[in-house]
């Protein structure tokens, strides 16, 4: 029997896209041991409250101040005001921010026990500094959890999308759209981003496909959610199923 997706007490509506996501970070957060967690380019608090609601202390950096604001909103409303803090600021000097109890070195000598970098890797200037910054903000022991655009699940997407042009670009590692005015996003290989995590002097666990399927479903299908659920949880762990998936998971841990 495939895993079935977690079920938080937080009582949020949890995006099928992200099933994979949640069941690998289940078995950290669903333990009952609240735990200090950073949640890098966090936004508006999709991840941040329901952990919160788990009962969880989240800091999020983020450099938007109008997604921070949605998220303080967003906390408030989930009663979770005091257990989510925001801070704007990049992932890659997070040296620089006053991220308080949760740093290494500060006076209750821990650093943080989880942290999040989900859909940065692809934007940032230079995704080793960031992977860098985050283990340093880790205490030993410490997880990271890494969700980042899978290269070939984007080009599936552009091929079936009717654009073969700019899939083949993909494939070959170059812009879909060169001459445009914002820098294009990365797009990586499960090996690529393995490579990273181990660079950053994290070591790896078994890496996941992210929206294997949610994805190429049009919303008008019907499908049922719970039955799409179900199979994205059972091919994320699966070749070649998690090859072509939209995004890449991975749970590292800090030595």
């Amino acid at each position: 029997m495939p895993p079935t997706a977690p079920a938080p007490s937080s009582g949020e509506q949890l995006p099928v896209r992200t099933a994979a996501v949640w069941v690998a970070l289940d078995a950290v957060v669903g333990a009952g041991t609240p735990l200090r967690v950073l949640d890098v380019g966090g936004g508006s608090g999709v991840f941040a409250v329901p952990l919160a609601r788990l009962g969880h202390e989240v800091t999020v950096v983020d450099p938007s101040a109008d997604a921070l604001a949605t998220l303080q909103r967003r906390a408030q409303t989930a009663g979770v005001g005091d257990r989510v803090r925001g801070l704007q600021g990049d992932g890659d000097l997070l040296h620089e921010l006053p991220l308080g109890s949760g740093v290494p070195g500060t006076d209750d000598g821990g650093g943080y026990d989880l942290a999040l970098c989900h859909s940065v890797l692809e934007v940032v200037d230079d995704p080793s500094t960031t992977l860098g910054e985050i283990t340093r903000a880790l205490r030993p022991g410490g997880q990271v959890s890494v969700a980042t655009v899978n290269r070939a699940g984007a080009v599936l997407a552009r091929a079936l999308g009717g654009h073969p042009k700019e899939a083949l670009a993909l494939l070959e590692d170059r812009d879909p759209a060169p001459g445009r005015t914002r820098p294009a996003r990365r797009r990586f290989g499960p090996d690529d981003l393995l490579a990273l995590v181990t660079a950053a002097g994290l070591r790896p666990g078994e890496w996941r496909g992210v929206a294997v399927v949610s994805d190429l479903l049009d919303a008008a299908s019907g499908a049922d959610p719970e039955a799409v659920r179900r199979l994205e949880l059972a091919l994320a762990g699966t070749s070649p199923y998690r090859d072509v998936a939209t995004g890449l998971h991975v749970l590292a841990t800090r030595p």
